[in-house]
């Protein structure tokens, strides 16, 4: 996927992937696509476009901790 948002959404490897746009978004089934590939659950769980997971985790971002 290419954004196409001003500025520039990040990355989904990038740390702050997170604030990312979403792009569609399916409530009911508890989870969103965002602008650069990541499907976020409400569980806070997420899965990367290659595949891989992050496993649902609480509290703040770790990137609001750096």
């Amino acid at each position: 996927m290419l954004c196409q948002h001003q500025p520039v959404c990040p990355s989904a490897d990038a740390i702050d992937h997170d604030a990312a746009k979403v792009v569609a978004s399916f409530p009911e089934q508890g989870w969103s696509l965002l602008c650069n590939g990541v499907i976020v659950f409400e569980d806070t769980g997420e899965l990367l476009p290659d595949g891989s997971s992050i496993a649902p985790h609480r509290g703040p971002a770790v990137h609001a901790m750096a």
